[in-house]
């Protein structure tokens, strides 16, 4: 029975247990957060669990691999060079869609929610906070920049070093394949967290909130859905790649994205699907993934500030010139990887963006009230982003797997004897 149960592929348990949490929410109503809402702790904790030793053993063993090709630096300002120009293309889309909706035209009196004040770092901040006063420390609070940072350094180390290296190099590399072992485990549960995470927020969630704020909600989702399903495919035909195949390959991280509203706590998934669905090199993969999760982030920092920053000066009825849309663009691009790795990205984002525009700070107690709502739209969207910059990068530079990428083998999560991608003929992905 339990056999049966996982042959079903995992996109479709998830879809399932997504489908099941809405119903459960909707008939649970208020008691949701009170049974709901554990499962989904639950589950954000194990993958959590996962994230920071995943970093640091596959960060160090894929820069001691790309370290032995002449390529490593070239792929890096590839992937740097993508994630700022999808980045762009988002703050063009969130402009658009803005005054397509006019989501702040014609309220008032909306209720004023509580802000908390977040402080925001300097660029020069920003670079010291990424080098770690104490790696142990950064391993043990989730800092990923600074693991990111310490990893490098440790995977250049081994580099270096060469044949000396070979049993620290073995550690890395084993320290990698068991850390995926364990988040293959972790991913099989995605179904069961779902359902409780998607069922806590439909059953703790008043459509009162919503009401008010239709517009800009329908504003941010229509405008996340158009990047992720006309802008994206557009770019992966340009690469000459099936836009199915990338769909059904990354649908597992998106579907988990939208449930859990944080691209770290699905780091695990979108690497795992990144490399094992999508055929991305793990030795790339491992790089450009983790770092995506922390600054490519085009629902977040891009077409969010963007709507937002029109919504508020619809309602406040301030006339954006032309200046500041050039403002609102250039910060919403290049914000993301000056907050990178601050809490709270969206609000820090949109702080930023208004302060540089010249509009009223206060605006975002306007919005709030349906923050859980839309943040659902934005992860799915930064982490759509984040496996796709590095499938443009591995086909352009011609190191994507098309066999793995287009279907006709893949690893099958949790199969043991599955251990290379070339090891088993792809079953119902």
């Amino acid at each position: 029975m339990l056999a049966r149960f996982f042959a079903i592929p995992l996109w479709q348990r998830t879809a399932a247990g997504f489908v099941l949490g809405i119903f459960a929410g909707l008939i649970l109503q208020e008691q949701a957060t009170v049974w709901l809402e554990p499962i989904g702790d639950v589950y954000l904790n194990l993958i959590r669990m996962v994230v920071a030793p995943l970093v640091l053993f596959t960060i160090a063993s894929s820069i001691a691999k790309l370290g032995e090709g002449t390529g490593a630096v070239r792929l890096a300002i590839r992937t740097v060079v993508w994630f700022a120009l999808t980045s762009f293309l988002a703050v063009l889309v969130g402009l658009a869609f803005g005054h397509l909706i006019d989501p702040g035209a014609g309220l008032a009196n909306l209720p004023l929610g509580e802000v908390r004040e977040r402080e925001i770092p300097t660029p020069l901040e920003v670079l010291i906070g990424i080098v770690p006063t104490n790696p142990f420390a950064a391993l043990a609070e989730g800092k990923v920049l600074q693991i990111i940072f310490f990893s490098a350094l440790v995977g250049a180390a081994l580099v270096a070093l060469g044949d000396r290296a070979q049993t620290a190099r073995r550690f890395v590399d084993e320290g990698a394949a068991v850390v995926f072992r364990i988040t293959r485990w972790v991913i099989q549960l995605t179904p069961i967290g779902v359902f409780g995470l998607i069922g806590a927020v439909v059953g703790g969630y008043g459509w009162e909130a919503l009401l008010p704020l239709g517009k800009f909600v329908i504003a941010i989702y229509a405008a996340c859905l158009f990047h992720v399903f006309v802008v994206y495919p557009v770019l992966l035909k340009a690469h000459g790649l099936k836009v199915l195949s990338f769909f059904k390959g990354a649908f597992a991280a998106q579907q988990t994205a939208f449930a859990t509203q944080s691209s770290l706590g699905t780091l695990p998934i979108t690497l795992r699907q990144t490399v094992e669905r999508l055929g991305v090199p793990q030795a790339y993969a491992a790089f450009a993934v983790p770092l995506g999760a922390n600054v490519k982030m085009d629902g977040c920092g891009a077409i969010y500030p963007s709507i937002a920053s029109i919504f508020i000066a619809q309602y406040f009825g301030i006339e954006l010139t032309l200046t500041q849309y050039v403002l609102i663009g250039l910060t919403a691009v290049l914000g993301s990887l000056g907050t990178a790795g601050v809490p709270g990205t969206s609000i820090v984002m949109l702080t930023l963006t208004l302060s540089t525009a010249g509009l009223p700070l206060e605006g975002i107690g306007y919005i709030v009230a349906v923050d859980r709502i839309v943040d659902m739209i934005r992860t799915m969207t930064n982490v759509t982003g984040q496996m796709l910059v590095p499938v443009l990068v591995a086909r352009e530079e011609g190191v994507l797997n098309h066999d793995i990428y287009d279907g006709h083998v893949a690893w099958l999560p949790g199969d043991p004897e599955a251990e290379t991608p070339e090891g088993v003929r792809a079953a119902g992905i």
